[in-house]
């Protein structure tokens, strides 16, 4: 625990005081650019993620693969190995989907931490963000307590009016499916893809029910920059919103 508060907690709890300090101790504000700047930093790595799935949603549509799926179509082993030597002759490698992915989570949940504890609403909550301080910046300690008013909101509690998660629950859809790569024509894997988008967006909805409305402000404006950033390189499809997954997945022809 001490290593991680060291090497990620520390550093995005006192970058969040040091940009509230320059944005007017506006911390809404503060959230947003925050967020915007974590995924700066982290878009080459979405973007390799993004390339790779892209990849595999291209082989599992080929030709190829329905013919090694009808192949083999009561031989599970025997398609996992012909879907390796696809992959291999593709020049596909599983891992450079999921690494990507990987390496952004002790970044996602350092952020969501530390946003936790900067936005502190109770005693104790002080108190553990002055351990999270750096005593050698100038005026840090004097910007705490942080002012965590929004409109109608206590930033550090959740939203009492609900309006907060229902804007998290809605960008989450969107974006899960306007990011949607091409549909499979493996009924499971076109199963899966729906049943993801929904219980990522009722998973973010819970959090948003839950936790500090400030983290709502953080869940949205990534989910506009991830939408913003996949339409950079990629094709987004606005049509797949209203797209429920009610109706049958297409059969291997």
């Amino acid at each position: 625990m001490d290593l991680w508060n060291t090497l990620i907690i520390n550093p995005m709890v006192n970058a969040l005081l040091f940009l509230y300090g320059l944005l007017f101790h506006n911390l809404t504000l503060t959230i947003v650019v925050f967020t915007i700047i974590i995924r700066a930093i982290t878009f080459p790595l979405t973007y390799q993620s993004q390339k790779s799935q892209k990849k595999l949603a291209e082989m599992q549509n080929s030709p190829e693969w329905k013919h090694i799926q009808e192949k083999h179509a009561k031989d599970r082993d025997k398609l996992a190995q012909e879907q390796m030597k696809l992959w291999q002759a593709a020049g596909y490698n599983p891992l450079s989907g999921c690494l990507p992915l990987f390496l952004q989570f002790p970044i996602l949940i350092g952020m969501y931490q530390a946003i936790t504890n900067a936005i502190a609403a109770s005693p104790i909550q002080l108190y553990n963000l002055s351990t999270h301080l750096y005593s050698f910046l100038p005026g840090v300690t004097s910007l705490v307590p942080l002012d965590n008013t929004f409109l109608w909101l206590n930033l550090g509690l959740p939203d009492p009016y609900f309006v907060m998660p229902i804007l998290v629950a809605a960008t989450s859809w969107v974006q899960s499916k306007v990011m949607t790569p091409p549909p499979s024509t493996d009924p499971q894997m076109a199963q899966s893809t729906q049943s993801m988008a929904l219980m990522s967006t009722l998973m973010f909805a819970w959090f948003s029910l839950s936790f500090a409305s400030g983290l709502s402000i953080y869940f949205i404006v990534g989910n506009i920059l991830g939408i913003i950033q996949y339409g950079m390189t990629n094709p987004l499809k606005w049509s797949n919103i209203f797209d429920l997954g009610l109706t049958p997945a297409p059969a291997v022809e």
